[in-house]
């Protein structure tokens, strides 16, 4: 028993000793503390063992910092560090201040960190700020005076302001308040041709307005990449309105002609009455000859001589149609 004791026990201390060397070397980043040694960056290895327990990569911070000593940047691992667990890009930071530093552009850490938290690109802005960047605005239409529709295409050369890129607004209102400018300048023209004889009144004119206040650019220039002619809005507005008008004179036609049948109709109605009073006096007629016959009012020579003259009537009716129809 003691011999086999004795024989596991050298086993059983050599296993020991590479579980804690495993153990050492997975907290420790000895390699990246050797690098760091090396590139002349001191930090302890207390430090690398404090960022394991803190959640935080070490090789996230170690790197831009021995990159950070190496360009003459003043950092150190505490700001490094309060911005990675902040959820910032500690790289892209200390690449950004690299490239201000080479642009002799002021730049501080705190700064260039606060626009890197704000969700902005911050190399990509300093890189702005050195080579000026392009944005092709889509073809803007703005109607002249004379109603002749021009579309315009724009191209707008911007350079990234350092102190407005935290709380300025970004390329989509720049886009949005050139192509404001350009419909009111284009509108503003009496004639059409003479903003295709000067297309760059549009620009000068776009570009005099500060259009780049509370944004994160520095607009340089403005320049008019095409111009075309669009519709007549003029003359379709002009036949649209034609049209509407006579669709309303149609209506107002219509109602009146409606309101005519309608008095038309109630003539006939008002003839017909008429005519029925005249043939309900016409059959009261007899009955009052009756009537004064009876009575002794008329004798019967008098209703022949009525008779006679009503013959005689016809008759001259009769000759008359007769005279009328030879003569036509």
């Amino acid at each position: 028993m003691m011999e086999m004791i004795e024989n596991v026990g050298p086993w059983f201390l050599f296993a020991l000793i590479v579980i804690v060397v495993v153990v050492f070397f997975t907290l420790v980043p000895v390699t990246l503390w050797i690098s760091a040694i090396a590139a002349g960056v001191r930090i302890s290895i207390f430090t690398l063992i404090g960022m394991r327990l803190r959640r935080v990569i070490p090789r996230r911070v170690v790197n831009p910092l021995i990159k950070a000593s190496k360009a003459g940047i003043d950092v150190n691992t505490n700001q490094l560090e309060s911005h990675y667990l902040a959820g910032g890009n500690v790289d892209r930071v200390v690449n950004a201040l690299i490239a201000a530093q080479r642009a002799n552009i002021e730049l501080s850490f705190e700064r260039c960190a606060a626009i890197d938290l704000a969700g902005r690109d911050v190399l990509e802005a300093v890189q702005m700020s050195v080579n000026p960047k392009v944005i092709e605005t889509p073809f803007i239409a703005g109607v002249a005076m004379d109603g002749i529709e021009i579309k315009a295409k724009t191209r707008i050369t911007v350079r990234a302001n350092i102190d407005r890129l935290v709380g300025g607004a970004g390329e989509e209102t720049v886009i949005a308040r050139v192509g404001e400018g350009i419909v009111s300048t284009i509108g503003s023209s009496n004639n059409h041709k003479k903003v295709l004889e000067n297309p760059d009144l549009i620009s000068q004119t776009v570009l005099k307005k500060g259009l780049d206040a509370g944004t994160a650019f520095e607009i340089l220039s403005i320049d008019i990449a095409d111009l075309d002619i669009g519709k007549n809005i003029g003359a379709v507005l002009q036949t649209d309105q034609a049209e509407a008008d006579k669709n309303i004179a149609q209506a107002k036609a219509e109602e009146r002609r409606a309101m005519a049948v309608a008095k038309e109709q109630e003539m006939l109605a008002s003839v017909q009455e008429m005519r029925a009073k005249v043939v309900e006096a016409e059959a009261e007629v007899p009955l009052a000859l009756a009537e004064a016959l009876r009575s002794g009012k008329m004798g019967v020579m008098d209703y022949m001589n009525y008779k006679n003259i009503g013959a005689d009537t016809d008759m001259r009716d009769a000759i008359g149609k007769v005279n009328q129809e030879d003569e036509e």
